[in-house]
């Protein structure tokens, strides 16, 4: 998860002043509504007022983001507790939750992958193995996005990891950085490293939804199940990111010249297997066997990622150091368990069941069947998307109104989130994601660029999306209603 600063830092020299602006009247804004509503005169109970004050607090301050999102929510936290309005177990609930570990682990793992370079040398081995054409890389930058995502659960380290090998092919190409194959190449690596982790259980946004579910239904949602309920979305994600950027970027070039060359000697002068590669990659292959086997040994895939972390960080058999460990980002860590604490608390102080009143009341009469609904449900938070720079804090503030609606009118909590959480990879302007941020900073696309293939894939995965909902999704179990 990005902080402010490092949004700014990635951000265009014009967007920077619009953002300080933000951060001020956010810093102002979000105090003076808490302090409203702590004192209002609504008819609700004084407990769930309290706690609605608090939470219109976090809210502005995570959209506005005056402060790291994760310092917010600590401070949400400490406000539940020290105003007495929950013990400090309800308060801080959410760090002795699963999910926040499991990110650590996972984030763990993607250290490991990284630092050793397998992930690098992983990434021109499949190009190298689909082809050296324009289409050829295109598909294989494509396919490398989307296998990070098993081994890297961050958008932004992927974005860091395959951006050099990406600048390196555009300049082999010896075309200008806003040519048709740099702008395609660029744009979809950037695209992809914020799409395919919504439909596994990889980055912060799909782990906080498990979590989120875990936490307010008490069922658990395993690995294997949320990967298989997706993978025919990836499939044709794969598929279809490719045919638009070979209809809407068509290459002035067709073949890298000496492009077999150039990835032999890029794979030649990282050596040959090191140790550390080799041990890396089996911690990482025992954790994806055991995630995708998770349903018949039932070993939580929180468990898993924990457990495989904490051993690619021990001396001798595994491949972290001890500074290696500090750069994992420990705020989203703390975000994560803050964001859970809130929803516990919501549901103590029955602060929800009003949330729930009000943010649904429009929308509630358009659910029914599951095609009208997955369809009204993907667009809305779509649309909702619009208003918050991070798809943590669209989650974060939406998840739990989302599922205590499907709780209490008969539909599956699971069917609601994983499309909430899904739609939330659609976007079409710079400033919803810092994984946009950063992409963008490297100058090799314009913001109307992201219009035309946010637009597209964003329909496209709005199609997939109302096919798998009625006709795959209840095969697998994951039935539209209770």
């Amino acid at each position: 998860m990005a902080t402010a600063e490092n949004v700014i830092n990635a951000a265009p020299a014009a967007t920077v002043e619009e953002y300080s602006k933000r951060m001020l009247i956010g810093a102002v804004l979000g105090p003076l509504v808490g302090l409203a509503l702590w004192f209002a005169p609504l008819h609700i109970e004084p407990h769930a007022r309290h706690t609605l004050a608090i939470v219109a607090f976090m809210i502005i301050y995570w959209v506005t983001e005056p402060i790291d999102h994760a310092v917010t929510a600590l401070i949400g936290c400490y406000l539940f507790w020290a105003l007495k309005i929950t013990k400090f177990e309800v308060a801080f609930d959410g760090f002795a939750d699963s999910t926040p570990w499991f990110l650590f682990g996972a984030m763990l793992m993607g250290e490991a992958a990284a630092r050793t370079g397998l992930a690098r040398r992983i990434g021109f081995n499949v190009m190298k193995l689909i082809g050296v054409s324009y289409p050829r890389l295109l598909l294989s930058i494509i396919t490398f996005v989307f296998i990070l995502n098993f081994l890297v659960p961050s958008g932004m380290a992927q974005l860091s990891i395959v951006a050099p090998i990406t600048v390196g092919i555009i300049a082999a190409f010896g075309l200008g950085e806003r040519s048709n194959v740099a702008r395609g190449l660029f744009i979809i690596l950037t695209y992809t490293c914020g799409l395919f982790n919504k439909m596994i259980l990889a980055g912060g946004a799909s782990i906080l939804t498990r979590g989120m579910v875990e936490k307010l239904t008490g069922k658990t949602i395993f690995w294997s199940q949320y990967f298989i309920a997706y993978l025919p979305a990836d499939l044709l994600t794969i598929f279809a990111a490719w045919l638009t950027i070979l209809w809407l970027y068509p290459p002035e070039k067709k073949e890298l010249p000496g492009g077999r060359e150039y990835l032999a000697n890029a794979v030649k002068e990282m050596g040959p297997w090191t140790a550390q590669e080799k041990k890396a990659l089996a911690w990482l292959l025992l954790a994806i066997v055991l995630w995708a086997t998770d349903l018949l040994h039932h070993i939580s895939p929180a468990v898993i990622a924990l457990g495989i972390g904490l051993a690619v960080s021990l001396p001798r058999i595994g491949v972290l150091k001890t500074k290696d460990i500090r750069e994992v980002n420990f705020m989203l860590i703390i975000f994560l368990g803050g964001v859970l604490s809130m929803g516990s608390v919501l549901i103590e102080t029955k602060a929800l069941d009003v949330l729930t009143n009000v943010m649904m009341s429009w929308m509630g009469p358009l659910l029914g069947g599951s095609f009208k609904s997955a369809s009204v449900l993907y667009w809305t938070a779509f649309g909702y998307h619009f208003l918050l720079a991070s798809e943590l804090s669209m989650l974060s503030t939406s998840l739990p109104v989302i599922i205590n609606y499907a709780m209490t009118h008969g539909f599956n909590p699971l069917a609601f989130a994983m499309i909430w959480n899904f739609a939330s990879g659609g976007k079409i302007f710079v400033y919803q994601s810092s994984v946009l941020m950063l992409g963008y900073a490297y100058g090799h696309f314009e913001a109307k660029d992201l219009i035309k293939i946010g637009l597209v894939l964003s329909i496209v995965e709005g199609i997939i999306l109302i096919i798998l909902v009625p006709f795959y999704w209840p095969l697998l179990g994951i039935q539209w209603t209770q």
